[in-house]
């Protein structure tokens, strides 16, 4: 990695799948791109990787992510390692405050995600026996045993949804009382789903540490590959608060189909946004707002009310940095070497 600029024209903010890909977008097509990540998210914590085309399920999320900071890195773009505490300015020329360093970029974008809320141990390991993602996890559930933890009304939905995978559905609500509406509890009891009132006292792993089962008060042991706790979520949203922007009841940064805030040069992209948490729908929106920014910033086509009569100077083209222009040549280089290898 090139020695860190303190001067950009895109920061991004969070380095999960959402945020690599708008630095891989906006890197390659020419603009100066720093990528501060503080570590660890949701996909970090991956054991597998699923519904990812061309990734097969042995690559770990941290292996993913790896794998994409030095390839976003082999095409110019900086990466730092620590948390932005705020944010100051205006579009053309934000601050960002990491520890003692200020950065400044022309565009900010926030891929700060949110983090699951878990229920009380005894859990299992995440990935292990305990999943977040139902897209992406349901299919290691076909004709298995599964659970599904909660008393909320999509815990109850989530586990009527399991009947298309699975005939073994257990609804866990760990001694609390059910919290969704007459409706959904007629249409709950009226699917072969067995709701279990007692808490679990104790859990059981193989020597790998996958679940086995789970023990209860009443004395029984019921056995489950794993399953899905529904205790919501909470979002890394302490820089959309600082930057004022328009966000949903549920606490989601509000975006247009290309990422952009209510505030002019914030995009944000991922899991802080409405939608699916999907790393493919992570990625395509990093990619839409990696667009949408080089539209933005691009330096030609000149505008004819820009241009007013004059011609381009050829000396002011190519439009990228020398640092991007550097990485582009040594990429070339290794490339061909590569080739004649």
């Amino acid at each position: 990695m090139s020695e860190v600029d303190p001067d950009y024209q895109v920061a991004v903010v969070g380095g999960g799948p959402a945020g690599l890909t708008t630095a891989l977008y906006t890197t390659r097509l020419g603009h100066d791109t720093v990528l501060i990540d503080r570590g660890g998210g949701r996909a970090a914590m991956m054991q597998e990787t699923h519904n990812v085309i061309g990734i097969t399920e042995e690559v770990s999320g941290n292996e993913l992510i790896q794998t994409a900071k030095r390839q976003i890195e082999s095409y110019g773009a900086d990466t730092v390692r620590g948390l932005v505490s705020d944010i100051h300015g205006s579009s053309g020329s934000y601050r960002l405050d990491v520890g003692e360093e200020t950065y400044t970029a022309e565009r900010v974008v926030l891929a700060t995600g949110f983090s699951d809320d878990r229920p009380e141990p005894p859990l299992p390991r995440t990935g292990r026996g305990l999943h977040y993602c139902l897209h992406c996890d349901a299919y290691m559930f076909i004709d298995e045993s599964v659970y599904v933890m909660g008393t909320n009304e999509s815990s109850a939905h989530v586990a009527m949804i399991m009947l298309n995978f699975t005939d073994e559905v257990d609804l866990l609500l760990r001694g609390e009382e059910p919290e969704w509406g007459e409706e959904t509890d007629r249409q709950l009891r009226a699917h072969p789903i067995d709701v279990i009132d007692e808490e679990i006292t104790g859990m059981n792993t193989d020597q790998d540490g996958w679940l086995e089962s789970f023990e209860f008060e009443d004395g029984t042991t019921r056995e489950y590959k794993g399953g899905f706790p529904m205790f919501g979520a909470e979002y890394h949203a302490e820089l959309a608060e600082v930057l004022d922007l328009k966000r949903t009841d549920g606490g989601a940064v509000q975006v247009d189909d290309h990422g952009r805030t209510s505030v002019e040069g914030v995009f944000a992209v991922g899991d802080l946004t409405p939608g699916h948490s999907q790393i493919p729908v992570a990625m395509g929106e990093g990619a839409k707002a990696g667009i949408a920014i080089h539209y933005d910033l691009r330096e030609f086509p000149k505008s004819l009310a820009e241009l007013d009569g004059e011609s381009v100077d050829p000396a002011s083209t190519p439009a990228v940095s020398d640092e991007i222009r550097e990485a582009a040549r040594r990429r070339d280089g290794a490339e061909s070497t590569a080739a004649d290898d």
